[in-house]
């Protein structure tokens, strides 16, 4: 096993079955819900809430650490590795700055309330785990743990792209809030960025384990599997937006 994932170790994982199934977390009743345009204004603007803290705080915090593992004292062989990986994770803090003003647009745009909502259990599992691994993991497992995040969060969107109906005239605020959030989430130039974390973490793994390594692939399966779990309950279920606000939607 260790062997064909030597070089490839997120080939390794996307091809691993996990305690949550991948599907749960890009195929979740919320999603569902999100491409029928059936989903609620109330906890569309629960799950922007949620997601305004992940990218707003735990996002940038996490980033700043991985930064913070890049070695400045290594051979210089490892010299570009360490100025590509500046970069990306650069591209990284700068994307997310445009994100939260864009989702921030969105809401506003389209009359979604994304104040005053309670901060879900969900999202404090997810951002303490995120804090957890960049302050005594690996940079190397940050990185996928990146990537793992990145990949689950595109494919999900994908998902909702895929059972969007035909665009009609008729459609609410919401129904347009969703289709310009998804479309953001599912282009080309995203798509390509989850590409680019997805190599680079590859690039890391195989440097610093230049053989086979069972407690090293077991630490990245642990890691793909918490992601997965973490995204499946990130999604507000059906009813959360009741108790969670005393605002009217």
């Amino acid at each position: 096993m260790h062997a064909s994932v030597e070089g490839r170790i997120t080939y390794h994982l996307k091809n691993r079955s996990t305690p949550t199934p991948y599907s749960a977390a890009t195929q979740h009743e919320f999603l569902t819900a999100a491409g029928s345009l059936t989903l609620s204004p109330a906890r569309l603007a629960l799950w922007l809430c949620q997601d305004r803290i992940y990218a707003a705080h735990a996002y940038p915090r996490f980033i700043g650490l991985l930064i913070s593992k890049i070695p400045f004292d290594g051979p210089a062989v490892e010299e570009e590795l360490n100025r590509e990986t500046l970069a990306l994770l650069t591209i990284c803090l700068e994307g997310i700055i445009r994100e939260v003003a864009f989702f921030e647009g969105v809401a506003k745009e389209w009359g979604l309330n994304i104040n005053g909502w309670m901060e879900r259990k969900a999202t404090r599992d997810y951002t303490a785990e995120m804090a957890r691994v960049a302050a005594v993991g690996s940079l190397e497992e940050g990185l996928v743990f990146l990537w793992a995040m990145e990949q689950v969060y595109l494919d999900a969107w994908k998902y909702v792209k895929s059972l969007f109906p035909p665009q009609s005239d008729s459609e609410d605020n919401t129904a347009n809030a969703i289709r310009q959030l998804t479309n953001n989430w599912t282009t080309p130039e995203f798509e390509e960025f989850v590409e680019r974390v997805e190599d680079l973490a590859n690039t890391h793994f195989a440097r610093r384990h230049h053989g086979p390594s069972y407690s090293a692939v077991r630490a990245m399966e642990s890691i793909w599997a918490r992601v997965v779990e973490l995204e499946q309950m990130f999604w507000p279920e059906d009813g959360e937006d009741t108790h969670l606000s005393s605002r009217a939607f």
